[in-house]
């Protein structure tokens, strides 16, 4: 695996400063039952890391104590950590919209037969993987077999009524490119999307989010092997979009990993980039309990080259697009 920090360390992007904080995303383990070219987490079935029982009580006492109105649950398979649906069923109690993001795959798992019926339970909006409506493209970036059992997913969340008008249940799927490219306009894709997967699954959805590829982890290593790094970036750099910025994800979202530590973002996460949190207790790596008396508001991100990922283009977050 190819260190890409030392690549992007070095960076010219704008300075950033965090708004008011309305979204947890939290990282529950690199644990997944997938293993995908694409994935910037690097997460694998090898993967031992899960956030524990007392991090997980302290992730509701946070979304308590702020006020946090969303939780965005994420992984590997974040629903592979065994704490999973406690943490769903604090955090739903507490009022807070819960994101799930799933890869289907997930939902005919033997012991997790029941987990589509749990989430629909809980009214928890699933945000799904589906980097293509192709089985080849699919199979090649994420494994053979993975295009049918997650078109199975898809058909078992919506006849439980999700994406089904007046249910209440938000089903949502991800687009990530095949390569080292910017996605294509994210409205017409989503066009293209519900048309093939209606008209040869049946299945319906709410949104298609495409999301760039960052050149870090799995994705940035393979561009390293195969000399197509530097390339990659002076497309996003290039592609770079000043009016973006005002609608990065790092500005209202806080990243957590499985240890309770903070990031802007999960990219940085990845990278080993801690939030930069100003304050009397910013000594150190900052952690979740850090947040319960006080407010992140108003700190520095932290920046590196990765971020034109998220500028470029039509820009790119965890909910898709950031421009028409």
């Amino acid at each position: 695996m190819h260190a890409t920090l030392p690549l992007l360390a070095a960076s010219d992007f704008p300075a950033l400063r965090r708004g008011r904080l309305d979204t947890l995303q939290v990282n529950l383990g690199y644990k997944c039952n997938q293993s995908c070219l694409h994935c910037h987490v690097n997460a694998s079935p090898q993967r031992t890391e899960a956030m524990d029982a007392d991090t997980v009580a302290l992730v509701l006492e946070v979304l308590r104590a702020r006020r946090v109105p969303t939780l965005d649950l994420t992984g590997g398979a974040p629903e592979l950590n065994v704490h999973f649906r406690d943490l769903v069923r604090g955090a739903r109690a507490l009022g807070v919209r819960v994101i799930d993001r799933c890869n289907l795959t997930i939902l005919s798992e033997p012991g997790h037969e029941d987990l589509a019926a749990f989430l629909a339970g809980q009214g928890v909006e699933v945000t799904a993987s589906l980097p293509c409506y192709s089985p080849a493209n699919v199979d090649r970036q994420r494994g053979d077999g993975v295009f049918e059992r997650s078109i199975a997913g898809l058909r078992v969340l919506n006849a439980l009524g999700y994406a089904r008008p007046g249910s209440g249940l938000v089903l949502n799927l991800v687009y990530n490119p095949q390569g080292a490219a910017l996605p294509p306009p994210q409205g017409p894709l989503e066009t293209d999307y519900k048309r093939e997967l209606a008209a040869h699954f049946g299945i319906v959805f709410n949104q298609l989010f495409a999301l760039t590829n960052m050149p870090i982890q799995r994705f940035g290593s393979t561009l390293v092997s195969k000399g197509t790094f530097k390339s990659y970036m002076q497309l996003l750099k290039g592609a770079h979009q000043a009016h973006n910025l005002a609608a990065v994800m790092c500005r209202s979202t806080l990243s957590v990993d499985h240890e309770g530590y903070l990031y802007d973002c999960d990219f940085n996460q990845m990278l080993g980039l801690p939030a930069r949190l100003a304050g009397p207790v910013a000594a150190g790596r900052p952690h979740l309990r850090g947040l319960i008396e006080r407010n992140p508001e108003g700190s520095d991100i932290h920046v590196a080259d990765h971020c034109y990922g998220c500028t470029a283009g039509q820009g790119s977050s965890c909910a898709g697009a950031l421009a028409a």
